[in-house]
């Protein structure tokens, strides 16, 4: 079921202080959205959250139009509805559990990547110590002094003179 509301927010957010206003709004679409499409689940699309502080928390928009779509998800034995709140001309995709399914794979695959790479890192670096230690044995021993390091000294910064 998809429909399309003009929500007037302005007697809401009056009531709330000004560095409020604009959370009090999106409260206001929640409630609407709640009382008129009968269902408590209700998800703000990511455009009309960003259309709503697009002025801040201080101005949010006296009215908005709005697109309210519902969704249904089945989730084992039990069939969940939800409603997506979104901006009229936003084309709003359903959630589905296969993204989910697809990260954790992607995640596994990462993690596999990384570990290859640690062992190949481990193999260098243990390639890199025996060539260190056969080419010390090759060369004499020189020891050089560690050179001190030349502390620069920050100019002092001198405080407001009053002028009389």
């Amino acid at each position: 079921m998809e429909r399309l509301y003009t929500i007037p927010l302005r007697k809401e957010f009056s009531k709330a202080p000004n560095y409020k206003r604009t959370s009090r709004a999106i409260k206001a679409i929640r409630d609407f959205i709640k009382k008129h499409m009968k269902n408590e689940n209700v998800k703000i699309g990511k455009h009309l959250n960003l259309e709503m502080w697009k002025h801040g928390r201080k101005n949010p928009p006296p009215r908005i139009k709005v697109k309210a779509v519902e969704e249904k998800i089945k989730e084992k034995d039990k069939e969940i509805s939800y409603i997506i709140v979104e901006l009229p001309h936003i084309k709003i995709e359903p959630l589905k559990k296969e993204k989910k399914k697809a990260k954790e794979e992607k995640k596994e695959e990462i993690i596999e990547t990384r570990a290859e790479e640690h062992k190949s890192g481990e193999e260098q670096e243990k390639k890199d110590v025996l060539q260190h230690e056969i080419h010390k044995e090759t060369q004499p021993d020189m020891r050089i002094k560690p050179q001190k390091q030349k502390i620069k000294e920050k100019p002092m910064i001198i405080g407001r003179t009053s002028k009389k």
